[in-house]
């Protein structure tokens, strides 16, 4: 599978769940990367993120293999269990498997790698996010940045309704804050942690496709948005230097 976009093959294009959050916040970075390989400024790691979620992980999955719901789940009243799969390895890949189905009306094949998912009693599967932060506010999904975790998790529910799976609306984000008014580490971080429901609506990402597939096809580079501080830092440089 080709990694830069070519309208004149009949290949696949796979989009992950990443440039799609990319295509919604620039069209122009989104052509830029997909279509050029020109992509922007990388950002570091985040290690400490990848430790907690990788716990998280090795956590739910000790019950996922009993077959029961974690104590968090049953402290906020969630009805259900992790969902058991052999398949969960393979999903959370989000780098070289992930979940994936192709849209046939634009020949883009969709990818994600999720967290987790639990299966509620009505056998509905339902996604999960784990996110790791250190904050003194009350945790909560007002933060106009957070309007992407909302769509990362409509996305997911978009795939695996197409991959013919029962999903339900609701999903759930397992929120770490790291507690900073200790008065010593003694080699451990400890974290505060809540669960946040949220109720999707995958209406807006079928028709984004579309959008992407015309941008895709577009010839050149949509115009800079006004938003996108990428497409301002490059203006501004190309207007002070000559």
């Amino acid at each position: 599978m080709s990694f830069l976009y070519d309208k004149k093959t009949n290949e696949p294009f796979r989009i992950s769940r990443s440039k799609i959050d990319l295509f919604l916040k620039c069209p122009r970075c989104f052509y830029l990367d997909r279509v050029l390989g020109i992509s922007r400024p990388s950002m570091p790691g985040f290690s400490l993120n990848n430790a907690v979620d990788n716990l998280l992980k090795n956590e739910f999955d000790y019950y996922r293999e009993r077959g029961e719901a974690h104590p968090l789940m049953k402290q906020y009243k969630i009805d259900a269990v992790p969902f058991k799969t052999d398949k969960i390895t393979e999903w959370r890949d989000a780098l070289h498997r992930g979940a994936k189905v192709i849209h046939k009306p634009t020949n883009l094949l969709i990818t994600g790698g999720i967290d987790d998912i639990w299966e509620n009693k009505n056998e509905e599967l339902m996604i999960v996010d784990y996110k790791a932060t250190s904050t003194d506010k009350e945790i909560s999904l007002d933060d106009e940045y957070k309007e992407s975790y909302k769509k990362q998790v409509e996305i997911y529910q978009w795939i695996y309704r197409n991959l013919k799976y029962k999903v339900s609306d609701t999903a759930y984000f397992v929120y770490c804050n790291g507690i900073k008014d200790k008065e010593k580490l003694d080699n451990k971080l400890e974290f505060y942690v809540s669960i946040i429901s949220y109720i999707g609506n995958a209406a807006w990402v079928e028709p984004t496709l579309f959008e992407i597939k015309r941008t895709l096809d577009l010839g050149s580079a949509p115009e800079p948005s006004s938003d996108c501080e990428h497409c301002n830092y490059v203006l501004k440089i190309n207007n002070i230097v000559k």
